[in-house]
């Protein structure tokens, strides 16, 4: 295969399967999408011939998928240190630090999670990197990484199906009396700063689920997942019942030395799309 060829590899996992049910019905790709990719013979077998795509394949069939357009705009630069977490021919988790952005503001820049991520692929001869969710520049933690579009729009479709269970540690200014809750407030812009949002009665729906795992004497680390995702949720959230994420000055929270605040994203869990297995990766 070439150098910068953006493809993965699928084994058919029910018998009788042709490849338009799977684009189709399986990972429900778009009208466009299949069309291109039928007109371009984009699915091939391991020999790289092209197969027909309205043939039933027996289960355990490898077949290749091939994007020929498919190539991302970040510079690879491995200033940022990312740690990979997982990886397969799909996704890569890896884990953000905190005070790294997540992506350059211009093409041009490095720096960032994303120009380390795109480093990492162009080493193994690929081209494309997507982020699938953010995290906040002081946010550390777990980040996933769509390696093709296909990828990337099945795991889109799911953060919005709220498919992927987002797990955080933060520890909040204060003592929460309550060993666990739910908070659910909208979240929308302030208008009156140009990043920073605000529970608002007309804003998104937003939900944050928490538990205590630990009181100190003027903290409280708390466990929250995320049933929406929407921007600065758990900040905002946390912020608005009076006890803002530590460091988190944007939102009331004390500085901390080193100018971040105490949110990590611990741990990402979901039915993976490609081979329907029950995935969960964690940073311990």
């Amino acid at each position: 295969m070439e150098k910068h060829h953006t493809a993965f590899r699928y084994q058919i996992i029910r018998d009788g399967q042709t490849i338009e049910e799977i684009l189709r019905d399986d990972w429900k790709a778009g009208k466009k999408t299949v069309h291109q990719m039928r007109m371009e013979k984009a699915v091939t077998d391991t020999a790289i011939q092209p197969v027909d795509w309205r043939t039933p394949l027996a289960a355990g069939t490898e077949l290749v998928f091939h994007f020929k357009d498919a190539v991302s705009s970040y510079k690879p630069d491995d200033t940022a240190e990312v740690s990979i977490l997982f990886e397969d021919e799909h996704i890569i988790a890896a884990t953000k630090p905190a005070g790294i952005a997540i992506h350059p503001d211009e093409n041009d820049e490095g720096g960032t999670f994303m120009n380390s991520i795109m480093a990492h692929v162009a080493s193994n001869g690929g081209a494309y990197a997507e982020h699938i969710h953010r995290l906040d520049k002081g946010t550390e933690g777990i980040v996933l990484v769509a390696k093709h579009p296909i990828a990337k729009a099945l795991f889109d479709r799911m953060i919005e199906e709220r498919a992927i269970t987002r797990n955080y540690h933060a520890e909040v200014e204060g003592r929460l009396k309550r060993m666990r809750g739910t908070l659910q407030y909208p979240i929308g812009r302030d208008r009156h700063h140009p990043t920073r949002r605000r529970v608002s009665p007309g804003g998104q729906d937003a939900i944050t689920r928490y538990r205590v795992i630990e009181r100190n004497d003027d903290t409280t680390l708390v466990e929250a997942s995320l049933e929406t995702g929407r921007t600065h949720q758990i900040r905002v959230h946390f912020s608005h019942i009076g006890h803002p994420v530590k460091g988190d000055i944007l939102y009331g929270g004390s500085e901390t030395a080193d100018g971040n605040y105490r949110l990590v994203a611990k741990k990402v869990s979901f039915e993976h799309p490609f081979t329907n297995e029950q995935t969960t990766i964690e940073v311990i």
